[in-house]
């Protein structure tokens, strides 16, 4: 007897093939990837897997399911969105609409806080506007003796970073507290490391952005007329907060390094630097506390 699925049948081959075809003609970026995405998430497998099993036919109600998300794709909705889920410095970080989704060039400004902190030694830090809580989730999980302290203005994003937290395994050492900046934070409490990707996208340029970006919280994203009105309170206020030699790690925009340089410098800090991010563009602020 044949187990061959019959010719009209849509197998995992054919979904696939179709859909990279429609993506592509509707400009998604990266069609086969996301169609793939998709289709692993419907089916709770792998990509790899997917390709062991390419003449599987797909049940009514698995490809109904993978209609649904197609459209809501080709509506814009962020690919991560819609899989619930984005990889962040090695680790599987839940998502949705109440957070901005982790990029690479974020992982950059972890390392460079890692790279500043004891791997061995208790140590404290803060992270400003977590979102996901990637970044204060990260640093928890590469330092196991660190006490992680993370601020968000969202209860929304705070409810996504506490599941991450758990999920993850360092909700014992990462607290959150819900609030701007440093308003709900314990005002004696001083850091070896304060660290934020807060919303630095001037507010005319919002308008200018991809469309599944526009699907992201604008709460993460506009900040302000020049794109410093979060980055010159949250500057100010942390330099004070940090304990001697203690690092302020800023994630930017490519062109706002010499001003966000300038804020860091008035406020006291030594050691000013600005790295660039995979593309070469400049994307980082570090700058310490004054050794005494």
């Amino acid at each position: 007897m044949s187990h061959e699925a019959p010719a009209d049948a849509w197998t995992i081959r054919r979904v696939l093939d179709w859909t990279r075809g429609h993506f592509d003609k509707q400009e998604i970026d990266a069609p086969r990837l996301t169609a793939e995405l998709l289709l692993a998430h419907v089916l709770s497998t792998t990509r790899v897997k997917l390709f062991m099993d390419l003449d599987r036919p797909l049940t009514k109600e698995e490809l109904a399911t993978y209609k649904a998300l197609i459209q809501r794709r080709l509506a814009f909705e962020p690919t991560q969105y819609l899989v619930g889920s984005k990889e962040f410095y090695g680790r599987p970080f839940k998502v949705d609409a109440r957070v901005l989704i982790p990029r690479p060039e974020t992982e950059l400004l972890v390392q460079g806080v890692l790279a500043g902190l004891p791997k061995d030694a208790p140590c404290r830090v803060l992270d400003l506007c977590t979102g996901s809580g990637c970044i204060a989730i990260s640093i928890a999980a590469e330092r196991p003796q660190a006490s992680v302290w993370a601020t968000d203005l969202s209860a929304g994003a705070l409810e996504v970073a506490r599941a991450n937290a758990d999920a993850l395994g360092v909700s014992s050492r990462v607290t959150f507290f819900e609030g701007d900046l440093f308003a709900t934070v314990p005002s004696d409490a001083r850091f070896d490391a304060i660290v934020s990707n807060p919303p630095y996208i001037s507010s005319p340029q919002l308008a200018g952005l991809q469309r599944e970006v526009q699907k992201e919280p604008q709460l993460a994203l506009d900040g302000g007329p020049d794109g410093l009105a979060v980055l010159r309170p949250l500057v100010a206020a942390a330099v004070p907060r940090l304990k001697p030699g203690g690092w302020l790690a800023l994630e930017i925009d490519e062109d706002q390094g010499a001003a966000v340089k300038a804020l860091l410098e008035a406020a006291g800090a030594v050691d000013v630097r600005i790295d660039k991010d995979f593309a070469r563009h400049e994307r980082m602020v570090f700058g310490r506390a004054p050794a005494s």
